[in-house]
């Protein structure tokens, strides 16, 4: 596991700060060998004096670190970066790969668990998005990828704070939650944010989903109970801090844009079934996977001292029996399933017809 390259997906609607960010990943000091690759390079405008030479559509910057471009095929770029390998260590510390401002982040990440050569040298960490704070409200509304970017993240980079005030901020963060209530969203100026909060976040490792809060345990700056960017999955002891039996919603009551996506939390507090959750999801992943951008769930089965945790992008789905619960720990389900037109109550009705 260890000696496979991460990869992080930057995506983010145009002009959303994307560039910023991969100029700095580029030309900074931080004594990394990253590889950056982008689908256009005419869009990024790396500064020539930065490139050392050009190897195909390759090029070397004066900090170790490569760019390059896709004009075609995502797999055959990561395997010619991967031949890169020098004896004994990985090729790249990182490869970040930048999504077009226009494109729907699923696909690309889903290149990572379907071709077996790329599998075996690489893993997918993260998808990170940069939304452009001035703009973001705007392009919710009249897009749709726009929307798809923000549902599929790990994290989220409000870029630009700097040009709204507080309260727009507010109302940003708690439209940004309600389509992505698993994604923790950090602010940002200029795209400046340390780079470790945006390689190896490990959002697509099963060993580290310890604690899923749906969206009503997270709730926004200011709001009482506010947990502020603890993302990685330190054991949250969450046990009598909420009811969980109540019908918790997505994101904040009355603030309904009419978004088509939009992320729906689950829970129960019953052991479950483990054939009859697997039968469930797969038919729903394999009926709805379409609309389903990300699901992420950690379930207690029944007779199981052992937390099942599972994940899906689209259809594709993986599930393991991870860590075993600990003593004083609360044993409970929870599932958080983000998509397109998803119907809350026959998939509350699914999740807790598994009971055992």
């Amino acid at each position: 596991m260890t000696d496979k390259t991460p990869v992080t997906v930057l995506t983010g609607y145009l002009g959303a700060g994307k560039t910023t960010l991969l100029n700095r990943i580029l030309t900074e000091d931080h004594g990394k060998r990253y590889a950056v690759i982008v689908n256009e390079f005419g869009e990024i405008g790396i500064d020539n004096d930065l490139v050392v030479g050009a190897d195909e559509d390759v090029f070397e910057m004066n900090n170790g670190c490569v760019c390059c471009t896709v004009r075609g095929d995502l797999i055959r770029v990561v395997s010619g970066l991967m031949k890169r390998q020098r004896p004994g260590k990985p090729a790249f510390d990182a490869i970040i790969v930048e999504t077009t401002g226009l494109a729907d982040p699923g696909p690309v990440a889903q290149t990572f668990f379907v071709d077996d050569e790329v599998r075996e040298k690489t893993r997918l960490d993260s998808v990170t998005a940069l939304a452009d704070a001035l703009h973001i409200m705007a392009r919710l509304d009249d897009s749709r990828e726009a929307r798809e970017q923000i549902a599929f993240a790990d994290r989220i980079i409000l870029n630009k704070t700097d040009l709204v005030d507080e309260a727009q901020l507010v109302a940003i963060e708690a439209r940004l939650r309600a389509l992505n209530p698993i994604a923790p969203v950090m602010r940002a100026q200029r795209a400046d944010v340390p780079l470790d909060q945006v390689l190896g976040l490990g959002g697509f490792d099963l060993e580290r989903i310890t604690d899923i809060r749906p969206a009503f345990a997270n709730p926004a700056h200011g709001e009482p109970g506010h947990v502020h960017d603890d993302h990685c999955g330190h054991d949250h002891d969450h046990d009598h801090s909420h009811d969980h039996d109540h019908d918790h919603h997505h994101g904040p009551r009355g603030h309904d844009h009419g978004d088509d996506i939009r992320g729906i939390s689950l829970s129960l507090d019953r052991p479950i079934d483990g054939g009859k959750f697997t039968r469930w999801l797969d038919e729903l992943l394999a009926t709805k996977g379409q609309d389903i951008l990300r699901a992420k769930g950690i379930i207690e089965v029944a007779g199981e001292d052992r937390r099942l945790v599972f994940q899906a992008v689209h259809m594709i789905l993986e599930g393991d029996l991870q860590k075993p619960w600990g003593e004083k720990e609360r044993r409970w389900s929870r599932a958080v399933f983000i998509g397109r037109d998803l119907d809350e109550a026959a998939l509350k009705a699914g999740f807790e017809a598994c009971a055992a």
